[in-house]
């Protein structure tokens, strides 16, 4: 039986192995999907070794960049981005070939492209700075929106959150959070930006999906911003990540 699995830690909060279970049922797909929730990816070779049947990895954080040294080949995709999110693996003739892709991208851009007013929306804020936030902002480029990193600690072309002024939020009208915070079970949890500076002309979107509506989406809401959280882009990019593993 092929088997395909989810790379990450921790995954209590991930729909990525029902999502999978539930098309190999449904499609009669003779396949399994495991969680491999491992605390150091010094672990992935081990993975590999004692799985003979893997042939297919989603990669989650905080592994998205740790894993690429890892890696035999890197897809153009995820050269181009600096983040990996599903493996291929190759075994032929005793021999084994992982070549690294990014399909978040893909899952990005087709999701939030239905929502973007070129009028207004042509600034945004990328609260996060880890793997998922690279495919982000390549995906915002190729959607001629300037991104522009928000961090806890302020750097070079990276804003801090005490940065976030009225003026700041008014100028740049889309927000994504790329970072945990609200995911389940810390659904209390929020990235600190200054709300009530939000309009009827932002857009929010929470790669978070678990809850479906995040405490960070609930705030934008309240002040008459459009919301959207990640599970199209879950769904689109486990699509994007089949089509890969089966090529």
């Amino acid at each position: 039986m092929k088997t395909f699995g989810l790379l990450g830690y921790p995954l209590s909060h991930s729909f990525s192995k029902g999502f999978f279970t539930d098309k190999f049922n449904k499609e009669q797909i003779n396949a399994q999907y495991l969680n491999f929730e491992i605390p150091s990816i010094s672990e992935f070779n081990s993975i590999l070794n004692e799985q003979n049947d893997l042939v297919g990895l989603n990669v989650t954080s905080p592994y998205k960049e740790e894993v690429i040294p890892y890696l035999d080949v890197l897809a153009d995709s995820a050269k181009k981005i600096g983040a990996v999110n599903v493996i291929q693996i190759i075994r032929s003739n005793q021999t084994l070939k992982t070549i690294g892709h990014n399909s978040d991208i893909y899952g990005f851009y087709e999701s939030i492209k239905p929502l973007i007013n070129p009028q207004e929306h042509k600034k945004a804020l990328v609260l996060g700075t880890g793997g998922a936030s690279k495919a982000i902002v390549q995906g915002l480029l190729d959607l001629n929106i300037e991104p522009h990193l928000v961090s806890r600690t302020r750097r070079t072309n990276t804003l801090s959150y005490k940065d976030l002024t009225h003026s700041i939020l008014r100028e740049y009208k889309v927000i994504i959070n790329c970072t945990p915070l609200g995911t389940y079970p810390k659904s209390n949890d929020c990235p600190d930006i200054p709300y009530t500076s939000l309009t009827h002309n932002h857009l929010l979107y929470d790669l978070v999906y678990n809850p479906e509506t995040t405490l960070f989406m609930k705030k934008g809401m309240e002040n008459g911003a459009k919301t959207i959280n990640g599970l199209q882009m879950l769904h689109l990019q486990a699509k994007r990540a089949w089509d890969i593993w089966t090529s």
